[in-house]
């Protein structure tokens, strides 16, 4: 390996270092809460005492519909799975060649008798067992970022909580139907289509359990021994 090439490698672990050092932080303009449209509406004078300019008003369903309205999701994630694996298998052969014979006696060669044989076997057992299983519960409220022209919602949000050696998030994005929508205007996240939930932290108690970036270049699929 010459001194070009132990450049280029340099260089890449560098870059692998720094990208895995960026921390998720607040206020990431990938989960700002959408702000809602102002909408006008024109007033008609009719005479009446009562002008009422609300928008919503008694019959309005207060469940989440508009670019900017708030659900409450409610985190329902469990998931488990086990894998047992076993082979055996085993093969054994045996070969043999009696010994030449002349006028019914055996011919030998140097005093050797001319008889060969071989013989061989060969054995495998092998076992693979795996299992994981996660378990998320809580509540986030997440806010409706557009609304599709099937109804359904696209919704994103997050959730920071500051502790003493730290801060600990969740994340959420996905689609939600407003019909899977409850009238308390929450749902479950089981509901939720193409969801994608994070949750991790930071700072020295999340840093004290994550092996270092060039730990993991050394442990990644990149490195060539």
């Amino acid at each position: 390996m010459n001194m070009k090439h132990i450049a280029i490698l340099g260089c890449f672990v560098i870059l692998t270092g720094c990208a895995s050092l960026a921390e998720p932080s607040p206020d990431d303009p990938n989960y700002a809460p959408a702000m809602p449209e102002e909408q006008i509406v024109e007033i008609v004078p009719d005479g009446s005492i009562f002008a009422n300019s609300r928008i919503d008003s008694i019959y309005t369903d207060i469940k989440a519909h508009r670019v900017g309205d708030i659900i409450s999701v409610q985190l329902e994630e469990s998931t488990s799975a086990s894998k047992n694996a076993s082979n055996k298998d085993s093969k054994s052969n045996k070969n043999s060649i009696t010994a030449l014979s002349l006028g019914g006696k055996p011919v030998t060669f140097h005093g050797y008798s001319t008889e060969v044989g071989a013989s061989s076997s060969s054995s495998f057992d092998g076992s693979a067992k795996a299992s994981q299983s996660n378990s998320l519960r809580g509540n986030i409220s997440v806010s409706v970022i557009k609304v599709l022209s099937n109804g359904g919602l696209v919704v994103r949000g997050e959730k920071w909580v500051m502790l003493t050696n730290g801060n600990e998030y969740i994340r959420i994005t996905g689609i939600v139907r407003s019909e899977d929508v409850n009238a308390d205007n929450t749902v479950s996240s089981q509901k939720i289509a193409n969801a994608r939930i994070q949750y991790g932290g930071t700072g020295d108690f999340a840093n004290n359990t994550e092996r270092g970036w060039l730990s993991k270049f050394f442990n990644s699929k990149w490195m060539p021994f």
